[in-house]
């Protein structure tokens, strides 16, 4: 397999660009509102629509959007075999908020049922498993020995840091020693760092040893190979009309993946990073909205997730 993309998936209810945010008691009203399926989901989609062997590494149970997701890999292109099937609630829930020019979320996740395996664990069984050329994953407590399997194996890490991670940064940065290349937004390391600008604190990142992707959203990527100088990256970048954030750092992840993979230099695989960034903020969710979707109408599934529902690769 190409790439493997660890982490939660999510059933998004996204909600359109809202005039503000609704205070107790009260009730705001918007024209758009889609619902998606977001998360580890993203990245592997877009490295899939990219033409790489890409699989997912999530848990998926018997909920709407655990089943959302298994509709929606099927139609994309996405190995669901390194996941585990479990007879619960597995898939978060995120209704999704755009206002401001960004958005906030209020997001459930199930909790893990007692004596299931543990993630860390798991994970690494995977990549011994599959042995995929690159992996996703998010930092975060506890995934610093999943990346230490990774770089045993010679398998590729593609880091990211997810909401809240800034709030452990010797846990997040430990993460990044570790990693081939951090795909942070510019917040992101402007908050792992200090920094007074993006720029600083690209150049204080240089001390992690790691390559640097930097995503900056419409000014594009700042990219940083560990010891090299700095190269703003703008190719790729349309001009748009933006919808919704969410899932753009993750696109950008998986075609920047499919990039490297195809044997493109990093500053290239930013540029096609930039590309599908750019068509993620056009649309609703993070991979778009679901329409038809036999999960969310409670059709009967189509046979190839009927079968993954009723056998899945994990027990």
């Amino acid at each position: 397999m190409d790439m493997i993309s660890f982490g939660t998936v999510f059933l998004e209810l996204v909600f359109g660009q809202l005039r503000r945010l609704p205070r107790p008691g009260q009730e705001v009203f918007t024209d758009e509102f889609a619902i998606s399926c977001g998360g580890a989901v993203t990245s592997a989609t877009a490295a899939a629509a990219a033409g790489v062997r890409a699989g997912l590494c999530t848990v998926l149970g018997d909920d709407v959007g655990s089943r959302l997701v298994i509709e929606h890999c099927a139609a994309a292109g996405v190995d669901l075999g390194p996941s585990l099937r479990v007879d619960r609630a597995a898939a978060g829930i995120s209704v999704v908020l755009n206002f401001d020019g960004d958005r906030g979320f209020v997001t459930h996740v199930p909790p893990a049922a007692a004596g299931e395996p543990d993630q860390a664990g798991r994970w690494q069984e995977v990549l011994r498993r599959e042995r995929p050329a690159w992996c996703y994953l998010h930092a975060g407590g506890g995934i610093a020995p999943v990346l230490r399997t990774a770089r045993d194996l010679g398998c590729k890490i593609m880091l990211d840091t997810s909401l809240g991670d800034q709030q452990d940064v010797a846990t997040t940065i430990e993460c990044v020693r570790l990693a081939d290349v951090f795909v942070p937004n510019g917040d992101e390391m402007l908050m792992l760092t200090g920094a007074a600008d993006v720029h600083a604190a690209v150049t204080a990142g240089a001390a992690w040893g790691t390559d640097l992707v930097v995503t900056r959203g419409a000014d594009g990527a700042l990219v940083a190979p560990a010891g090299g100088p700095v190269t703003e990256v703008t190719d790729g970048v349309r001009e748009v009309v933006v919808r919704d954030l969410t899932g753009a750092g993750d696109a950008f992840a998986g075609a920047l993946i499919a990039a490297l993979i195809g044997g493109a230099s990093l500053t290239e695989a930013a540029a096609a990073g930039n590309a599908a960034g750019s068509g993620a903020v056009t649309r609703l969710g993070a991979v778009g909205e679901v329409t038809g979707s036999s999960a969310i109408a409670g059709w009967p599934l189509g046979p190839a997730e009927a079968a993954w529902l009723a056998v899945g690769p994990e027990r």
